[in-house]
C-alpha cells in the first residue's frame, strides 16, 4: 500500500517536472527569438554582439530574483552566463552574415 502511494506521489511529482521542463523550453524559446531582433538590429547598426556593462546589470538583477525566489544566486549566474554566450554567438554570426 505505502509502496503505490509513494509511486503514485513521485509520478504526480515528475509530470510538475516535466510541464514546468516545457514551460522553460517554450520560454528559451521565446527569448532567443528576441535576442535574433536585437543581433540584427546591432548588426544593421555595427554595434559590437557583446555589451559587458548590460550583462553586469542583468546579473545584479537575476540574483537578486533568485534570491527572492530562494534559488542559490550561484546558479542563476551561471545559468545567464551560459544564455549570454549562445546570445553573443548567435550576434556574432548574424553580424557575419550566417543567419
Amino acid at each position: 500500500m505505502v509502496e503505490n502511494e509513494v509511486s503514485a506521489e513521485l509520478n504526480s511529482l515528475r509530470r510538475s517536472i516535466d510541464n514546468i521542463d516545457a514551460a522553460l523550453i517554450h520560454m528559451l524559446a521565446e527569448r532567443f527569438k528576441a535576442t535574433q531582433q536585437v543581433g540584427t538590429l546591432k548588426a544593421e547598426h555595427g554595434l559590437p554582439p557583446a555589451d559587458p556593462e548590460r550583462e553586469k546589470r542583468q546579473i545584479a538583477r537575476l540574483r537578486g530574483l533568485a534570491e527572492e525566489a530562494h534559488l542559490d544566486p550561484a546558479f542563476a549566474e551561471k545559468w545567464f552566463n551560459f544564455v549570454v554566450a549562445e546570445v553573443i554567438h548567435h550576434h556574432e554570426q548574424i553580424a557575419n552574415g550566417q543567419r
